[in-house]
């Protein structure tokens, strides 16, 4: 079942698939709902799978804000609409950053935020690097993109990595309306932002990525959500 509610005057489309416990499934930047459709058919087996597109993205419009709680706050208009308790969230890449915010605000039964670290100041360094074409000509836009993503494609190949680039739709406003945070703070705002947030997650919170978030990150993790566990799938990349 396809569907679209309002949000603080947004239009947010879901797709809500199978019976059983509540999932919520929350993508990427510059994707879509989309992007779970190869998981969605064996997750919906054993659950109501929820799949949103996020404000400025997919068949969702477009907001005036793109912060992580608006986005966060879309998302749980949506669950209460359709009358879920706290439903299990997973969120991969900028979607693990909302359903962590969603868990802050709203509660949630779990979450896996799959592969988006939450030590954030860390990659502002390479955000900021890449400004200059961030906000440049639309040409330029589309090339920070590109080199993004070639960074993160990691074992995504062949025609899974053809679906995930056809599905991808970078628009200039909303990508410099979710990097705000990261190209108009300081790294210590950015700190005090991510704790604001993350010290108020009480769920537990499995933190699983493709590439090792570094020496320290569970023990640091673990200060701000101590439910939470870090897994890592070595060499798997970002999806």
């Amino acid at each position: 079942m396809a569907a679209m509610t309002t949000s603080g005057g947004v239009a947010v489309e879901f797709e809500v698939t199978g019976h059983g416990p509540p999932l919520v499934l929350v993508h990427g930047i510059t994707e879509s709902r989309r992007s779970w459709d190869p998981l969605i058919g064996p997750l919906a087996a054993g659950h109501t799978v929820l799949a949103v597109d996020l404000r400025g993205h997919g068949q969702s419009g477009a907001g005036e804000r793109y912060d992580l709680d608006s986005m966060a706050a879309d998302v749980h208009d949506v669950v209460d609409a359709l009358g879920w308790g706290a439903p299990v969230l997973v969120g991969h890449s900028l979607g693990g950053t909302v359903v962590t915010a969603y868990a802050a605000a709203f509660g949630a039964r779990g979450v896996v935020n799959v592969d988006q670290s939450l030590a954030l100041a860390d990659f502002q360094d390479g955000v900021r690097q890449l400004e200059p074409m961030l906000r440049g000509e639309r040409a330029d836009f589309e090339r920070a993109i590109t080199l993004v993503f070639e960074q993160l494609a990691g074992q995504l190949t062949g025609d899974e990595r053809a679906r995930i680039e056809a599905l991808r739709r970078p628009s200039q406003p909303v990508v410099l309306g979710v990097w705000s945070i990261l190209l108009d703070s300081t790294a210590d705002q950015v700190d005090a932002a991510v704790r604001a947030i993350a010290t108020r997650v009480v769920a537990p919170y499995l933190s699983l990525h493709g590439a090792d978030p570094g020496p320290g990150y569970e023990a640091w993790l673990q200060r701000l959500i101590p439910a939470a566990t870090v897994e890592v799938w070595a060499d798997v990349g970002h999806y």
